[in-house]
Parts: C-alpha cells; sequence; structure tokens
C-alpha cells in the first residue's frame, strides 16, 4: 500500500508539469493563428500617375504635385510564410508620409509587426532573419494578415537606406515576408 501512496503525488507532480508545459507551449507558440485570419479594409490613398523623388533626395525644378502621389512600392516575397500583395510608400498632399499594404495576404502569428528597413530583401531562408542585422523603423502591429492597411511613417523619418518592408516576427525573429521598395516611375 506504501508504493501506491508515494506514486500518486509523483503521477500528480507529472501531470502538473505536463500541464504547465503545454500552457506555456500554447501561450508561446499560439498554433490557432495558423487557422484564424483577421481580414483589414482601410481607405488607401488614390495616388496620381506622376512620380515623385523619394524622400530625402535633391530635386530638379519640376512641378510639385498638388495631391498624393506615390514614392515607391514592391511586391512582397514570402519567407517564412507565404506572403503576397504590395507595399507602397505614399506622400499625402499634406507632406506626411505612409505605408500602405494593398492585398495584403500571409499567415497569422504571434507579435507580427511592420518595418521599414535598411536590408535587402533575399528569397528562400538565406532572406528570413536579415532584417534585424541594420536599422530599422517599427511602424507597429500588423493590424490583420489580409487586406488593405496603412501605417503612418513618422515625421522626420531618414529615408536614405530605407529599401524594403519586412513583416517581422519578434517572438522568432523571423520575416514572414517582405516587400523591396522601389522608387516610382
Amino acid at each position: 500500500m506504501s508504493i501506491r501512496l508515494l506514486r500518486a503525488p509523483l503521477i500528480w507532480v507529472a501531470v502538473a508539469v505536463l500541464a504547465a508545459g503545454a500552457a506555456a507551449g500554447l501561450y508561446w507558440f499560439q498554433p490557432w493563428r495558423l487557422v484564424t485570419d483577421t481580414e483589414v479594409r482601410e481607405e488607401l490613398t488614390a495616388v496620381s500617375g506622376e512620380p515623385v523623388a523619394p524622400p530625402g533626395t535633391a530635386t530638379r525644378a519640376a512641378p510639385v504635385p498638388t495631391g498624393p502621389v506615390l514614392v515607391s512600392r514592391g511586391d512582397f516575397v514570402s519567407h517564412e510564410h507565404d506572403t503576397r500583395g504590395v507595399a507602397r510608400i505614399v506622400r499625402t498632399a499634406d507632406g506626411r508620409h505612409r505605408l500602405e499594404l494593398v492585398g495584403l495576404d500571409t499567415s497569422n502569428g504571434p507579435d507580427l509587426q511592420v518595418w521599414l528597413t535598411d536590408q535587402p530583401v533575399r528569397t528562400g531562408p538565406s532572406g528570413w532573419h536579415v532584417f534585424d542585422d541594420g536599422r530599422h523603423v517599427a511602424l507597429g502591429p500588423l493590424k490583420g494578415n489580409r487586406g488593405d492597411q496603412a501605417y503612418e511613417i513618422p515625421a522626420g523619418t531618414d529615408f536614405s537606406g530605407l529599401t524594403s518592408v519586412s513583416i517581422w516576427c519578434e517572438r522568432f525573429a523571423v520575416s514572414f515576408g517582405a516587400a523591396p521598395l522601389a522608387a516610382a516611375g
């Protein structure tokens, strides 16, 4: 009978440890996000077809567009997860800049952030972990893994060298997808 009494506490300790481990794993990995989607349909800026020089570059004395203009754009490349859509930087009529994600389609995940970065976009696994190696400007949490969304770029942002956008997973330090930004025009 004493062996049975000794086993009962050990079984309860093992069950408690397994339960705590399962709870921590669920919190950390959030596997339900792989099968759930958050769709966002924010209004995007209607831009003119005229190209504009990227912010911070010298321009010739050309007429200044009066409405919103497309500064740069790029198509998303898949990294850790299949990612599609377009990233574009728009200068609004009042001179502010915003990043717009058009038709974004990626996986949902824990702690996804939107970053402007100075790192080149590489295809395949070699591009998954590079975006935290250099300079980046965090624009905030990803609002949804599908649809159209816009992020204000802080005033005074130095655009020199910021050549890409990454959907960055902070928790696992990996890019879900990224878009190289090329000047419009």
